[in-house]
């Protein structure tokens, strides 16, 4: 029997990226941040001074994304970037003042936003859902390689 669109789990799982990430863009456009600058963002409100490499493997997103992103944020005075004295080929990302300043502002918001993806979920379910996406994404994965 040939699927309905309404069957593929895969768009099910992007229109709900979709959704979320619609709300998020409204909530973080007062601040000029992207919802993907604010991915960067979190992981330098959480550990200053990572190199554009370690960002890229976090969030697995490619070098030169990453690279684009870091060199407009830093333009919007977010943060500051530096060449490694030990490898010159790595570039590490520091908060700026107001970089710091914009995370006690927009942490509260993504925290919040969690809260409301989260609501009436269980712990158990939200571990069953990590687990089925894992899996997914290894699913996946085998078609690259």
């Amino acid at each position: 029997m040939k699927l309905s669109l309404h069957d593929y789990i895969s768009i099910k799982i992007h229109q709900t990226d979709l959704h979320l990430t619609s709300y998020i863009k409204a909530k973080l456009e007062v601040f000029n941040l992207a919802p993907e600058q604010n991915l960067v963002m979190m992981l330098l409100w959480e550990q200053d001074g990572l190199t554009q490499n370690q960002i890229s493997q976090k969030l697995n997103k490619d070098k030169t994304n990453i690279a684009r992103m870091a060199s407009n944020l830093e333009k919007k005075g977010f943060i500051s970037r530096v060449n490694c004295n030990d490898d010159r080929r790595s570039v590490k990302l520091f908060l700026t003042t107001e970089g710091k300043a914009l995370g006690e502002k927009v942490i509260p918001i993504t925290e919040e936003f969690n809260d409301v993806v989260v609501k009436d979920i269980s712990k158990k379910e939200l571990e069953q859902l990590e687990m089925t996406l894992t899996k997914m994404s290894k699913n996946v994965d085998c078609f690259y390689k």
